[in-house]
């Protein structure tokens, strides 16, 4: 069920602040980091409690969770589907954070909408507040924190540090950043990809044999090339131009002090475990979805409510 990754793809939110700016002690980037936190902070409308927990968490002292959405934001009438969900739990005792892949197909019931539909879509029907209430209601595990990020940005800052090295499993071509369809190729083999190649080489998955799960282990590779760009000594200059990409397309409910209190977990970033949901992929009137196994979901939602140190079955 579950396996070690290096790096996982969405903690390019707070994971990505808090590997350059508290991790390496840098003040200039610490203060640029407090300028970030003060514009892109959006509470949920619940307020600090998660509705399964008695009294607010404080990261300093507690376990919490924390939901990353990469966010795809080319509908302007929507709030952004979120082409990429991950909900992360950090155990403050142990140092140690685990984390679950949500397929972004998965069908699932969400709050006040009639009928099932695809978890991505929560974001697009209520923003941060209704996705954060749908995976809570899913896993039946606190969502304490969450962190939103414009795939806009995502595509800025890989061109920020010069692009990332990646070995292209199989040719294929994919739409680029406009969505014009085949725009962008990939031929099989090593090769440095810039922002938009770089979106489109972790966006791509009816041509991958192995579905969502060979789009989520491409987007663990470009994160961990990434991160490894960013904590060079040599990138330290373009850390400015880089919080100010996410400044503008970034959204999250930490504080500056949230935010320094995560530091620890730093280290063990590389050892964190990870999880995927197993369940099987279908097809229905034209659209895709996944449908998650009942035993995997409790089995996970199981995994991280220990690790939260909240004593329940699902």
């Amino acid at each position: 069920m579950g396996q070690r990754k290096r790096v996982l793809y969405t903690l390019i939110g707070v994971g990505f602040l808090v590997l350059l700016a508290v991790g390496m002690g840098v003040y200039n980037v610490t203060f640029h980091l407090n300028d970030v936190t003060e514009n892109a902070n959006e509470p949920l409308q619940r307020g600090e409690a998660s509705a399964k927990r008695e009294i607010v968490v404080e990261p300093e002292m507690d376990n919490i969770s924390v939901l990353f959405m990469g966010l795809d934001n080319r509908y302007s009438e929507l709030n952004g589907l979120s082409d990429a969900m991950v909900l992360a739990t950090f155990n403050r005792e142990e140092g140690t954070v685990k984390a679950l892949s949500i397929p972004r197909d998965a069908r699932v019931p969400i709050p006040d909408r009639r009928q099932k539909d695809k978890i991505n879509h929560a974001h697009a029907f209520g923003g941060a507040d209704l996705a954060v209430e749908t995976v809570e209601d899913l896993l039946d595990v606190p969502v304490d924190y969450y962190v939103s990020v414009n795939f806009d940005a995502f595509i800025d800052i890989i061109d920020v540090f010069d692009g990332v090295d990646v070995d292209v499993p199989f040719a294929f071509s994919e739409q680029d950043a406009s969505g014009s369809l085949g725009a962008i190729e990939f031929q099989e083999g090593n090769q440095t990809l810039d922002g938009e190649q770089a979106l489109a080489y972790v966006r791509m998955r009816y041509q991958d044999p192995t579905g969502d799960f060979g789009r989520m282990e491409r987007q663990q590779e470009v994160m961990e090339q990434l991160a490894d760009k960013t904590m060079a000594l040599s990138a330290i200059g373009k850390y400015h131009h880089a919080f100010h990409q996410l400044e503008d397309n970034m959204n999250f409910n930490f504080s500056f002090g949230d935010l320094v209190s995560l530091q620890p977990y730093t280290s063990n970033l590389k050892e964190m475990e990870t999880y995927q949901l197993e369940g099987t992929e279908r097809w229905e009137n034209g659209i895709f979805y996944f449908d998650i196994d009942d035993e995997s979901l409790t089995d996970v939602a199981n995994e991280l409510c220990e690790h939260l140190a909240l004593d329940k079955e699902k």
